[in-house]
């Protein structure tokens, strides 16, 4: 690209030092992952290695995208959900840095340059999200806390008919695209910069999870593990959003139900939290059960 190129983005104030893998995981792609993959050429001044990991039956899409823009497409074979297709891809990747994102993104100019810069800053993190921002500009609450028992529950029951109710805002924490780079309690997975080290040395994503909370997981565990999840809101990603549920709503919204089952019965788990975990079963069964019925 020439330096004279007006579409060249502006160097980031600190210039990254290495390179990265970036990992998206595909099922079935249409034209956004085309726009994922142009954009991307924009997004960093550092050397990228583009994989591209297909959990689908019908590779086509994936493989002329790889084609043009040097991507390497890994095919598991089966599906093996958001978490494990983004270890498959993330598997003997040497450079220091590792960007799992989802394929329905448009990257701002320099954007992954500002999230390595904030990297530098950040030696004690592992796990980096930039601002994700709605197709009006409005910014997705990708930065959120760990949520309590009541905390979950209010945001579970209220989020849709109050919106701003306490327990919600609390998990969301407001966010805008201005402001200080904070430590959240996880970061969305549709978008991440994850330190190698850190995320080798906590196994990764955790595969029990198909789809949805391998995220929350992963950054409950690098926290645990003595690692920081960091919010940048100076990077920029659009988020097309939604390309998977449009296609499939009734099988999304019940994978994200087994998931939260899971997660949070885990959380759960002693002997004398029973209580807690039947009550969470079917809390969570009803909300399904409502979900499914308004997506008809």
């Amino acid at each position: 690209m020439s330096a004279d190129d007006p579409t060249s983005p502006r160097p980031p104030a600190t210039e990254p030092t290495a390179g990265f893998r970036v990992v998206c995981v595909v099922y079935h792609p249409g034209d956004e992952l085309e726009d994922f993959a142009a954009s991307l050429g924009h997004a960093t001044t550092a050397p990228v290695e583009l994989v591209l990991v297909d959990n689908g039956t019908d590779d086509t899409v994936t493989r002329e995208v790889a084609e043009r823009h040097g991507a390497r497409v890994v095919v598991p074979g089966s599906n093996l959900g958001y978490g494990g297709g983004a270890n498959a891809g993330a598997s003997g990747a040497t450079q220091p840095w590792l960007v799992v994102a989802n394929s329905d993104l448009v990257w701002a100019p320099g954007s992954l340059d500002v999230l390595a810069a904030a990297a530098d800053r950040h030696e004690g993190a592992g796990a980096f999200g930039p601002a994700l921002l709605n197709l009006d500009g409005t910014v997705y609450p990708s930065a959120r806390e760990l949520p309590s028992l009541t905390q979950g529950a209010g945001h579970a029951l209220f989020a849709r008919v109050w919106p701003s109710n306490p327990w919600t805002q609390a998990y969301h924490r407001r966010q805008e695209v201005v402001g200080d780079e904070r430590v959240a309690g996880w970061l969305s997975g549709a978008c991440l910069l994850l330190r190698r080290e850190a995320f080798e040395a906590v196994g990764g994503f955790d595969t029990s999870y198909f789809m949805f909370f391998e995220d929350l997981d992963l950054g409950e565990r690098l926290s645990l593990a003595g690692w920081h999840n960091v919010y940048v809101p100076g990077a920029r990603v659009t988020h097309v959003g939604g390309t998977s549920w449009r296609a499939r709503p009734a099988k999304m919204i019940s994978a994200h139900h087994r998931s939260a089952v899971r997660y949070l019965t885990r959380r759960y788990h002693r002997w004398y939290e029973w209580p807690v975990r039947v009550a969470i079963r079917v809390g969570l069964k009803a909300r399904e059960l409502l979900e499914l019925r308004a997506a008809r």
